[in-house]
């Protein structure tokens, strides 16, 4: 009897292997249908650009800058946009990073707007000072966000995207 035992689950070990493995394998499937979440400027907010004053932690002066993005669930199951990893541009210059951990729960084709801070030192970018000058006599600046996105998607895994472009726009000094 230990023999029968014994070659039945010689038989069965690799058709057991081969039913994970395509298991596995169909679950990578649904993962590469997940789609990323979507990002644009949202309509009725203004995005702006504050300038902050040189002060003994910033003897170059900086800026705060508040992009408002509409986020898009397009997928047909809800997840949670988990992080955020942003580079953000100013007139084709690197102006900023910033890192957002969100735990943002999306629904099937949900919208939803976010606002996203980011903080800018002079010190450490000294090609935006034409920019800069020019945001300070009230003119405005073209913007480029780009960004890597996580989700957790329960059981279909934690998928990331990108890096992408999140969106692009205008800026303007708020005073």
């Amino acid at each position: 009897m230990g023999r029968c035992v014994f070659a039945a689950a010689r038989l069965a070990f690799p058709a057991l292997v081969v039913v994970g493995l395509s298991a596995c394998a169909s679950l990578e499937g649904l993962r590469a249908l997940i789609q990323a979440p979507q990002f644009s400027q949202a309509e009725g907010q203004r995005n702006e650009i504050r300038l902050a004053p040189i002060q003994s932690g910033r003897p170059a002066g900086g800026a705060t800058v508040r992009i408002w993005t509409t986020v898009t669930n397009p997928n047909p199951f809800g997840f949670t946009l988990s992080t955020l990893k942003t580079d953000l541009s100013l007139e084709g210059n690197h102006a900023a990073s910033g890192e957002f951990p969100l735990g943002l729960p999306l629904t099937a084709g949900q919208q939803t707007i976010v606002p996203l801070d980011l903080s800018i030192s002079f010190a450490d970018v000294p090609a935006l000072s034409r920019t800069i000058g020019r945001l300070a006599v009230g003119g405005t600046a073209a913007y480029q966000l780009d960004g890597t996105v996580g989700i957790d998607a329960g059981r279909f895994g934690t998928p990331s995207f990108g890096p992408m472009r999140l969106t692009t726009g205008q800026l303007q000094v708020i005073r």
